[in-house]
């Protein structure tokens, strides 16, 4: 029997430890919140530990000496009750993650993040590429058990005939499995990853795949935008944006400055990035100007090229116009320029070092380039 009485437990003042016997007491703070304490040594380690069974006002007497109890019981069969409970509580804590299906956590996800898309063909492709391609084979796994196998069983049917389809599920997949590890679903390496993973696994697309954008050639760029500087529909401002920020289409279509322009810097998010990653683009003066426009289609904007040139270029193309002048025509270094493209540079903790520390060096690109761009304005 036990030294306290439930009298003395329910008159115990602030301050007051009162021990019941065999390492079990209750201890008063000084706000008069009663708990109870089982003092004890660990039979791992030989140090004292205390274990909390918790508050007096809903653990009774009883109920306190029975946990102490079970507690001396495991002690005595050499387990440390404090590391039984917390891998208890894990274990429980992993149970419930499986009932969180990668197409409940996908689902989620994208009504999530979904609000912030407002290109209604970008949402259309999250969801139907999911539906189609990994809700089949992944749809009904537990985000915490899905594997590089699972993600293969995916992506091995489609990456050799529909190429750029394969590509975009990759990406989603790492996405939301990123996300799922960030809420505490799964552990571990992302079994989407593609460099330095699925990438030893999986053919890389040959440079003769790669589809060629008509660009219009930089030489012709001060006279273009001479003509294209005078028209103010949204089409000509979205388009100017383009230029001088060498963005692709969808990250300007679905734009919005009020979250994504902070100053001279604008931030694209990694769900509305080829690449899948944050990309941090240095605004000049000339770029701010066109804020803000209404985002068109690409089609209006193929249509406002055609207005002022006759040379047969796209939308995507200008990107290579500007990559041309930055390697024909500036001494910046070649990752300058491809990291203003957000092409990927180098090996990935060089890549992440110089996204940091190249800012300064873009920025002084980008300056060239809009004033190259306007050039034929002044003369």
């Amino acid at each position: 029997m036990g030294n306290l009485t439930v009298l003395q437990a329910k008159n115990a003042k602030a301050g007051d430890k009162l021990g019941d016997g065999d390492g079990l007491r209750l201890d008063v703070d000084k706000n008069g919140n009663r708990s109870w304490v089982f003092r004890y040594t660990s039979p791992k380690t030989s140090k004292e530990r205390y274990m909390g069974f918790g508050s007096a006002d809903e653990v009774s007497l009883a109920e306190a000496r029975d946990a102490r109890d079970e507690a001396r019981k495991m002690i005595r069969n050499n387990i440390d009750p404090i590391d039984a409970r917390n891998a208890e509580r894990a274990a429980a804590k992993l149970e419930a993650t499986r009932s969180v299906t990668f197409k409940v956590y996908a689902e989620g996800f994208i009504a999530g993040r979904e609000a912030g898309w407002k290109n209604d063909k970008h949402r259309q492709q999250w969801r139907n590429s999911l539906r189609d391609y990994a809700y089949p084979i992944i749809g009904h796994v537990a985000v915490a058990d899905v594997d590089t196998a699972a993600v293969l069983k995916v992506l091995r049917p489609i990456w050799d005939v529909k190429k750029e389809t394969a590509r975009r599920v990759r990406g989603r997949i790492e996405v939301i499995l990123n996300a799922g590890k960030a809420e505490e679903l799964r552990t571990g390496e992302n079994p989407a990853l593609w460099r330095g993973h699925l990438d030893q696994v999986l053919a890389r697309r040959k440079k003769s795949e790669v589809r060629h954008h008509p660009a219009l050639p930089y030489e012709e760029v001060p006279e273009f935008w001479k003509s294209l500087a005078g028209e103010p529909s949204d089409a000509a401002r979205m388009l100017r944006w383009v230029i001088l920020t060498a963005c692709r289409f969808n990250e300007a279509a679905d734009i919005d400055p009020g979250a994504e322009v902070k100053g001279d810097l604008w931030t694209i998010p990694a769900i509305r990035m080829k690449g899948e990653r944050e990309h941090k683009v240095p605004l000049t003066n000339l770029a701010l100007a066109q804020l803000p426009f209404r985002p068109v289609s690409d089609v209006t904007l193929s249509n406002c090229i055609a207005r002022h040139t006759n040379t047969i270029a796209t939308t995507h193309g200008m990107r290579s116009t500007f990559r041309d002048w930055a390697g024909d025509c500036t001494a910046f270094p070649r990752d300058i320029a491809e990291m203003a493209l957000a092409h990927a540079v180098s090996d990935e903790t060089e890549a992440a070092y110089r996204r940091s520390t190249a800012l300064a060096k873009r920025r002084a690109l980008m300056e060239a380039w809009a004033d190259y761009c306007s050039s034929a304005i002044s003369r």
